[in-house]
């Protein structure tokens, strides 16, 4: 059984490789079924030599690392490392997710995405532009000191008062003053009402820091979340470990070391090898199937809030026109995608927030699959089929993320259907990612992992005033009237009035589309069943090792 995963994984990747450098590969509903049947034809089997040799190689550096594998600890598979540790800083995935390990807000959200008590056991509203918070008593940071509203006033202002580099700043461009009132009582005292204040202090969006951390404090990050940061190298592994003196409930689990394995048939072996013990939503669905037959795996999934989204630069001569732009949408065939390469684990998107978000609406334009209403777009945008069956060239950035590769071949071809040539250029993450928050891109594609779970998400990503760096908003998109709903929405007490104007907002954006929502995609855990009591979250967070035990 081994030997036959590795032989029909390696044939996958190397199908894969191909399909990514080639532009004679077209993905249609057709010719699906006749490309998995040719891996059968005797004409691979000089592949299946090939498969052999290259995976015995891998199999061999697996096992040595099995062998040293430390019996206490949990290996999980990340795709790429944090950019940045420090929680004031960190927005990629990967970083809030272990943040969220190291870290507390001052209030925490539930699986409904109501407020509940974190490091403040409670807050009260005084009056429309003052939010008091009392802090829970006898709170520690990792490194022994205690937690106090000195920290917290801390953490606010040295992330809106330019103290250091932060993405977040414009957050909390409510808040007028910060003040510790005494050592367990935090006042804000705001400029205008905000309705998000809530969540961005919640736990996951931002976490407490000690008074003092400065500019290098992500190399060194102090907590006081439910495990400790014990160290990280760059493009290799995070190590954390239980945090003795957490007010939470003490974890089971002594240590977790993130190994950052960017390559999804590696993560596969690792798996299968026992060498590793969880992934969460980085293995292609097309290898849980396999997985899911070997006795030790356990793979587990539910509904997830992650959106896979398709950006344009709105500064680009070309992509500034919206005609081109939903052309492009409806040259992609969202259906098939997930049908084959996500193997059914998504679900389409017409909004950033989930569907069953309050503020949700599905009354929206739509722009899907038609290549004939594409054509029609691109014609009267001015730009005809040339005599090589190409009107223009567009390129992708995209990182070496296997998944994120495959999805911008595939891109590619369907694009290529209506005369569009998809450039693509890949890069190492953390590359891409600094290409992206410059704005130096044409067109790229990034998942939204939590922060689209409440509707300030149109204003971090949308909002004139969220150009990057200040916020979300890489293409550069502005449109007056979504800036006034926004504005009005955040200021407004009345939920059916903040209703009204976030369906206004998600109309504006579906028709204007300064980025495509592909689809929703499910939250997928494949762990080594000595892990126990693991629950996905719809959010696809790495929560569940607070609960978790791992068994010899």
């Amino acid at each position: 059984m081994c030997l036959l995963l590795r032989v029909r994984v390696g044939l996958r990747s190397l199908g894969k490789s191909r399909m990514c450098k080639s532009s004679d590969v077209i993905v249609t509903r057709e010719s699906i079924p006749a490309v998995r049947k040719s891996s059968h034809r005797r004409s691979d089997w000089h592949q299946v030599l090939l498969a052999f040799l290259f995976f015995g190689t891998i199999i061999a550096l697996v096992s040595c690392r099995s062998a040293q594998r430390d019996p206490r600890t949990v290996v999980f598979l990340i795709e790429s490392s944090p950019t940045n540790l420090d929680p004031r800083v960190g927005i990629d995935g990967q970083s809030e997710h272990i943040d969220e390990l190291l870290f507390d807000g001052l209030v925490a959200r539930d699986a409904q995405f109501h407020y509940t008590p974190a490091l403040a056991e409670r807050w009260e509203l005084l009056d429309p532009l003052t939010l008091v918070f009392h802090l829970r008593d006898g709170v520690r940071f990792t490194d022994g000191r205690p937690m106090t509203a000195r920290d917290v006033v801390w953490t606010v202002n040295s992330t809106r008062n330019g103290s250091i580099i932060s993405p977040k700043a414009t957050t909390y461009a409510s808040v007028d003053k910060v003040e510790a009132a005494n050592a367990m009582t935090v006042v804000f005292h705001l400029k205008q009402p905000d309705n998000f204040l809530l969540t961005n202090l919640s736990t996951g969006a931002i976490g407490i820091v000690p008074e003092g951390s400065g500019k290098d404090f992500w190399q060194h990050p102090v907590g006081t979340g439910p495990f400790r940061f014990i160290s990280q190298q760059i493009d290799q592994d995070v190590v954390i470990e239980r945090n003795p003196m957490s007010w939470h409930t003490v974890a089971k689990v002594e240590r977790v070391r993130f190994a950052v394995v960017p390559d999804a048939i590696t993560e596969s072996l690792e798996l299968e090898k026992g060498s590793a013990d969880v992934a969460v939503n980085s293995l292609p669905p097309d290898s849980l199937p396999v997985l899911a037959q070997q006795p030790h795996l356990q793979v587990e999934d539910t509904y997830g809030t992650q959106i896979q989204y398709l950006a344009f630069n709105m500064r680009d001569p070309l992509l500034s026109d919206v005609r081109v732009r939903q052309a492009i949408a409806c040259a992609i065939d969202r259906d098939l995608i997930i049908q084959t390469l996500l193997h059914g684990y998504a679900q389409p998107a017409q909004s950033l927030l989930p569907a069953h978000h309050w503020a949700w609406t599905a009354d929206v334009e739509h722009f899907d699959y038609n290549p004939s209403r594409a054509k029609q777009l691109l014609d009267q945008s001015g730009h005809p089929t040339g005599s090589d069956g190409i009107r223009f060239h567009v390129t992708m950035k995209t990182s070496n993320v296997e998944d994120v590769r495959l999805l911008a071949a595939v891109l590619q071809q369907q694009l290529a259907k209506v005369g569009i040539a998809l450039d693509i250029r890949t890069y190492e993450f953390a590359t891409f990612y600094a290409d992206v928050t410059r704005g130096a891109f044409q067109m790229y594609s990034l998942r939204w992992i939590g922060g689209n779970e409440q509707p300030d998400i149109f204003s971090y990503a949308f909002s004139t005033a969220r150009f990057s760096p200040k916020g979300a908003n890489r293409a550069h998109y502005s449109n007056a009237r979504l800036d006034v709903l926004l504005d009005d929405a955040s200021a407004s007490s009345d939920p059916a009035k903040r209703r009204t104007d976030y369906v206004e907002a998600q109309q504006i954006l579906a028709r204007d589309l300064p980025a495509i929502n592909l689809w929703y995609r499910d939250t997928v855990v494949v762990h080594n069943k000595r892990l126990t009591h693991v629950e996905p979250t719809p959010s696809g967070s790495f929560t569940f090792l607070e609960s978790a035990e791992l068994h010899p």
